[in-house]
């Protein structure tokens, strides 16, 4: 509620005259401030029934399961600035001075869509995608990285991704196709993915390195992302 709805409400009920400010000024000492609300995805019932599940299913879950899971993920990579929210200090009237603006340009000039993987033992594959992700481009970058990034990082593997349409449609095909080749692929689950917060430090490194054009940034992606160490 606004809070000239709560000054019409409190007058309604106690017959006395209330001003908006007054009840911005009393919330305020409680400990209340208008603030813009944070957007988050709209989870059903169901939705948070299957996240607390998963959660309970692998609470018990030791260290051997989770050094043999393999994350995967997609993520975009702007050619100038991020989709992030930034902020800077100033005083009234230097909303445009040069040290308080971001400059943009249209489409963010320019972007690259990556696939990668992860797991304890390190990196997997890094792979650029062209054109629109779908289930069948997705299929062809499972066959032509996820499986080789189980041969190289030596793994008996689950396969963990998110809830995408497009990654559920091709799952039977990835295991026959894992299980024909002789590949450690144990299974495939879908569920909440840490590699998220590897696509945040990429992200910072790749816009640290100033890159001028779409060949630099797919230079500098792949050249950090091979860079990133393994945790100890």
């Amino acid at each position: 509620m606004s809070a000239a709805s709560i000054a019409a409400e409190v007058e309604g009920v106690g017959g006395q005259p209330v001003s908006a400010q007054i009840i911005r000024h009393t919330l305020h000492q409680i400990g209340l401030h208008g603030c813009c609300p944070r957007r988050k995805p709209l989870l059903k019932m169901m939705h948070k029934k299957a996240r607390k599940q998963f959660a309970e299913d692998r609470q018990t879950k030791d260290m051997d399961y989770w050094n043999h899971v393999l994350w995967s993920d997609e993520t975009k990579i702007n050619l100038f600035g991020s989709d992030g929210v930034k902020r800077v200090w100033r005083q009234p009237g230097e909303e445009y001075k040069e040290k308080c603006v971001l400059p943009t340009v249209k489409h963010g000039g320019g972007i690259v869509m990556v696939w990668g993987c992860m797991s304890a033992a390190g990196i997997g594959e890094l792979q650029f995608i062209e054109g629109t992700m779908n289930a069948n481009l997705f299929f062809d970058i499972l066959k032509q990285s996820m499986i080789p990034s189980l041969r190289r990082l030596g793994l008996r593997a689950v396969f963990q991704h998110d809830n995408d349409p497009k990654h559920l449609q091709d799952n039977h095909c990835l295991a026959k196709e894992a299980e024909r080749k002789g590949d450690g692929l144990a299974k495939h689950v879908s569920g909440p993915n840490p590699i998220e917060h590897l696509w945040a430090i990429l992200k910072q490194k790749v816009e640290e390195c100033k890159v001028s054009n779409i060949h630099q940034l797919s230079d500098v992606v792949m050249e950090e992302w091979k860079r990133t160490p393994v945790a100890t």
